[in-house]
């Protein structure tokens, strides 16, 4: 029996998918946050190069990946497709389960697919330093990663929670050359208002943005970059499902019934469904792409389609999507990378048009599935990652109750290596089911 597919180096892809173009209706436009009226190219630039603002605006299906990023890429790239045997026998399941594993990257996540690019275009344009925001830690990390492959310097606000909590992501951030606050922090107008209007906080993505954007927009020579949400980075992530298809077809295996994403800003999810999508959308296929987020911030399952602001503070542009409110802070869950208020625009049009389903996952049943996965794959899976493989056990749960044959595809976006103090809280009993 086959375990996994590793494609050679030689079939990385050579170009990035944009669904973009082959949506049956066009997502709405970012609107500018003073005038409401949709943004131009002048209005991102203070924040973004244009190699950037091309690939935000663009409706072309496929863009070139730069060789320079190829080049790195082949670091961990392509990463691992597995049938998860183990997992299968472990649940009596007649569903054959895959799962795409990008926690093989240098930083343990599926983050370094953006980060690499960003920082390249980045660096074509002359800048020399980037700020950002981070959750659990896994986007700051790849960004300081990329910083250092392109000669950057860079600033990460960790959200405050995190930065108590998860003291080795800033470790790594910090071994990789960045200069790492907690957040919100007294070193910028944004951070110290947020500690003032919400005293005692554990912070929120939202918040973090905002002072990594703050950081950006007074440096002549610095950029914002950011982690997920945004188009140019579900654009970079699709990597992961163009691999995934040709991996299935390596297995000698049909398209999937059912593909499972964890999902908070939105990178993930669409990074390994996109491409799946478009064969669904060409009638080739009829894959049920669901989104599994957290209970504790479930803006597809129970936020408001409409415009907001991607940060707390209202520095941001103005994005169409499913939120939850800007001032939204989410509990303090192990999954800090899915603590965000709203989704991706791209994720929250595709909802909308009825492309994708979503589901809420309550934190305790995602680390049981999470040590279920590790028990039987032998992968500690990442804290988000979990709400994904919780939702692909209940459909093979179900799939066992009918004696129903399916395929099954989860992606685990990254390793739990880091994330051992949480699964110590479920083992000891001590975790909060929020």
């Amino acid at each position: 029996m086959q375990t996994k597919v590793v494609l050679d180096e030689s079939r990385i892809p050579t170009h990035w998918y944009n669904i973009v173009a082959d949506l049956p209706t066009p997502p709405p436009p970012p609107l500018h946050p003073g005038t409401r009226e949709p943004l131009t190219p002048d209005d991102l630039s203070a924040i973004f190069p244009m190699g950037l603002i091309a690939q935000e605006a663009s409706a072309e299906r496929w863009i070139e990946i730069p060789e320079p990023v190829r080049e790195i890429y082949r670091l961990w790239r392509p990463s691992p497709l597995y049938r998860a045997h183990r997992l299968e026998k472990a649940l009596g399941t007649p569903a054959r389960i895959y799962y795409k594993y990008e926690g093989v990257s240098p930083v343990g996540s599926h983050k370094l697919n953006s980060s690499v690019p960003q920082a390249y275009y980045n660096m074509l344009e002359g800048r020399t330093r980037l700020t950002t925001e981070t959750g659990a830690g896994q986007w700051g990390a790849a960004l300081s990663l990329a910083c250092q492959f392109f000669g950057m310097s860079c600033d990460v606000w960790q959200v405050q929670g995190s930065y108590d909590s998860k003291p080795y992501r800033r470790m790594q951030m910090e071994t990789y050359g960045a200069h790492v606050a907690g957040s919100p922090s007294e070193l910028t107008e944004a951070g110290r208002a947020l500690r003032e209007r919400f005293p005692g906080t554990a912070g929120s993505l939202g918040m973090a943005i905002s002072e990594a954007v703050e950081a950006a927009v007074k440096d002549p020579n610095g950029s914002y970059s950011l982690g997920s949400v945004l188009n140019h980075v579900t654009l970079h992530q699709s990597i992961i499902g163009l691999e995934a298809l040709a991996q299935l077809e390596e297995f000698g295996e049909r398209l999937p019934d059912e593909l499972y994403g964890c999902a908070g800003g939105g990178s993930n999810l669409a990074g390994i469904s996109f491409p799946f999508l478009r064969e669904n959308l060409a009638g080739r296929a009829d894959t049920r792409v669901v989104a599994c987020e957290p209970k504790a911030a479930p803006s597809l399952t129970e936020g408001e389609y409409r415009y907001d602001f991607g940060d707390t503070a209202g520095l941001t542009p103005l994005l169409k999507m499913y939120t939850l409110g800007a001032d939204f802070v989410p509990a303090a869950v192990h999954a800090g990378g899915l603590r965000y208020h709203g989704m991706a625009p791209l994720v929250s049009h595709a909802y909308h048009e009825g492309l994708i389903s979503a589901i809420s996952v309550k934190q305790r049943e995602a680390f049981e599935a999470g040590v279920i996965f590790a028990r039987s794959e032998a992968i500690i899976p990442a804290s988000e990652s979990n709400h994904a493989i919780a939702g692909a056990l209940r459909a093979a749960r179900e799939a066992t109750e009918t004696g129903e044959e399916r395929v099954i595809l989860i992606g685990v976006s990254g390793s739990g290596q880091l994330d051992l103090p949480a699964y110590a809280d479920f083992i000891a009993g001590t975790m909060i089911d929020s």
